[in-house]
């Protein structure tokens, strides 16, 4: 089973990183940008079928380690 775990920062937290982007996107002349939020993506095998087991695991991993829950929201999504 393949599933995706996507991190972004909490809307109000601030993200020099993405501003860093956006100014970076505008300085190469691409057009009709009005703001970027940068995250992170990690896609994930599970061995087994049991698709419940592997979205409640990949929800503790996300809390217990690929997130910081105190600044970062998770999703976590079952590919295939």
């Amino acid at each position: 089973m393949k599933a995706r775990v996507t991190v972004t920062l909490k809307s109000g937290v601030l993200d020099p990183q993405g501003k860093a982007i956006e100014g970076a996107l505008k300085s190469l002349g691409v057009d009709g940008i009005a703001s970027v939020r940068q995250g992170k993506v990690f896609d994930v095998e599970l061995p087994g079928a049991d698709r419940g087991r592997a979205e409640a695991a990949l929800k503790e991993a996300a809390e217990r380690l690929l997130a910081n829950t105190v600044i970062e929201d998770f999703r976590v999504e079952i590919v295939s």
